[in-house]
């Protein structure tokens, strides 16, 4: 990267809402409580995973890990946006703006994929339900999560290096509240038509597959549901399958919207309001929308609270 003007090149500006003072005001209370409302529920989730037996499964081992992916995806992020809503100084050094980068693209990609497994999961659990234990090893179940972990965060190394291989010649204000990739593109001096180019492939590439297991995934569940009559493990899946569906929808929604989309139709304003929601509320809702929906998790719950209780 370019150094402007052959100077020490120090960090960037994230302009974030700095031109709606008041709505700062607005959106640091909402953010703080949703934040602690995110590690509220995706902790929940990872101990009740730990703690009750019968929520020792491949199903539930998925989903601790995508739990987890959330606190570390908002604690990348929601902290330093807070500080930044609350002073005057929005500046962001440029070693953290790299690894900012980095962690936020490694866990998205990360998540892509697990989202894929976990589909898979519920295919496994609802069409070879006879064979599911034997599909569904812990040790393939360990294999599948460390290999989503390994494949995104390798494909957020190459993106990270393709964007800061970028000239910038100085430029140094990210109009954005992280440091994201348009954003950063937007601050060359030169030509990124390539680079938009590489960057784009890669991201289809990382998005498309996973997705292809998904839709495959469901076809199968809808094929089954319509062919034959549930029991009650299968119901059980099927119950979870609906919650799951309903977070793919919406991280892939707003996730294309984000990152698929040419640069050229790329509005600022809509890009900052709709990371926003793709980085905090997605990551909130997903607790509420496995936990009121899946009475396992409900009971486990109960039975830890009631286990505390009993032993005042």
């Amino acid at each position: 990267m370019d150094q402007k003007n052959g100077s020490s090149f120090t960090g960037f500006i994230l302009l974030g809402f700095s031109d709606r003072p008041q709505l700062e005001r607005v959106l640091f209370v909402v953010l703080l409580i949703f934040y602690l409302l995110t590690l509220l529920g995706n902790t929940t989730i990872i101990a009740l995973s730990r703690l009750d037996p019968h929520l020792q499964t491949p199903m539930y081992f998925f989903l601790s890990n995508l739990s987890f992916l959330h606190l570390c995806y908002t604690t990348s992020t929601v902290p330093q946006l807070l500080v930044h809503l609350r002073g005057a100084d929005k500046s962001i050094s440029f070693a953290v703006c790299v690894a900012q980068l980095f962690v936020y693209l490694g866990l998205g990609g990360t998540e892509c994929i697990l989202l894929g497994v976990m589909a898979f999961d519920h295919y496994a659990a609802v069409c070879r339900p006879l064979h599911y234990t034997v599909i569904m090893h812990p040790r393939l179940c360990a294999l599948l999560a460390s290999a989503s972990w390994f494949i995104g965060f390798v494909n957020s190394s190459l993106q990270t290096v393709l964007i800061f291989l970028v000239p910038l010649c100085g430029r140094n204000k990210i109009e954005h509240f992280i440091c994201e990739v348009t954003p950063l593109l937007k601050l060359a001096c030169v030509d990124t038509t390539v680079n938009e180019s590489e960057l784009f492939s890669v991201r289809v590439i990382i998005v498309l597959i996973p997705m292809a297991l998904i839709t495959f995934s469901y076809g199968q569940i809808v094929r089954a549901m319509l062919r034959i009559k549930l029991v009650l493990g299968q119901r059980k899946a099927f119950g979870t399958c609906e919650s799951h569906f309903t977070v793919v929808s919406l991280f892939y929604g707003t996730g294309i919207y984000i990152y698929l989309q040419p640069s050229n139709n790329y509005s600022q304003d809509q890009g900052k309001f709709i990371s926003l929601f793709y980085t905090i509320v997605t990551r909130k809702v997903n607790p509420f929308i496995y936990t009121l929906r899946n009475k396992d998790v409900t009971g486990a719950m109960r039975k830890v609270l009631c286990r505390g209780y009993d032993s005042r």
